[in-house]
């Protein structure tokens, strides 16, 4: 990503309505999935460390990032030693399996996609989980990916299609950040590769009425796999 995208996110992950909805959203679906008590957690490409603490909920917590001076941020605020990695190549060795890996908007940046899924794969330890997001639909393609260096957006059929050439077993796939999917598509579509970013901190009141239209989508969610949406949701399961 940009330089300056990594500073904005360390200002704006704990408020802006797309960070806080979505961590909510993550943490309804981390506890269907019956994880184990004190749980082996990896997060693969932390960033500035926004995810961290929700994650730390479920059990020990450790990260991966290939940004040295998000590295330090982390170390300092969190107090978590991130290790450096490229996917799919460059991965540290742990010495044991994760129960659950968590790639958030992760794998649309790794240009070998298909190897980042089997690498981070295995990690897993037998029934453990992969917990992933990205953004969806390359219609949707515009300044923001190219500011964070996205190489691709998804079709569904082809990102389930990664986690079955890993040898994982998909359990959701869903579409999400569905109820503010028309009028985000709507901006995208006339805003195109042109526009500015669209990441920027809202006033306070509309932050909130965003956040709440979100998050609404953890009871959706509930209920079945959404059709449509700005970004994908998938969980995949290592065979026990």
């Amino acid at each position: 990503m940009e330089r300056d995208v990594y500073l904005r996110m360390r200002e704006i992950e704990r408020t802006h309505w797309w960070f806080t909805a979505r961590r909510e959203i993550l943490t309804a679906e981390i506890e269907r999935l019956g994880l184990p008590a004190y749980a082996r957690i990896l997060e693969a490409g932390c960033g500035t460390g926004g995810n961290l603490d929700m994650l730390r909920r479920f059990g020990a917590v450790e990260a991966l990032e290939p940004d040295a001076e998000s590295r330090d941020y982390v170390k300092a605020t969190k107090g978590i030693e991130v290790k450096e990695a490229w996917l799919p190549d460059r991965l540290p060795d742990f010495g044991h399996a994760f129960d659950l890996i968590a790639a958030l908007d992760v794998i649309e940046h790794v240009p070998d996609d298909k190897g980042a899924v089997a690498a981070l794969a295995g990690l897993l330890a037998p029934g453990g989980y992969m917990l992933t997001t990205v953004p969806a639909h390359p219609w949707m393609w515009s300044a923001h990916d190219e500011a964070h260096h996205h190489k691709r957006r998804y079709r569904m059929a082809a990102y389930r299609a990664l986690f079955e050439a890993a040898g994982l077993t998909v359990r959701r796939a869903s579409y999400f950040n569905s109820v503010l999917f028309p009028p985000i598509a709507a901006i995208r579509l006339v805003k195109g590769r042109n526009g500015a970013g669209d990441d920027a901190l809202p006033p306070a009141p509309l932050n909130a009425i965003l956040h709440a239209a979100f998050a609404t989508e953890k009871h959706l969610l509930r209920l079945g796999d959404l059709p449509v949406g700005v970004s994908i949701l998938l969980v995949a399961q290592r065979a026990g």
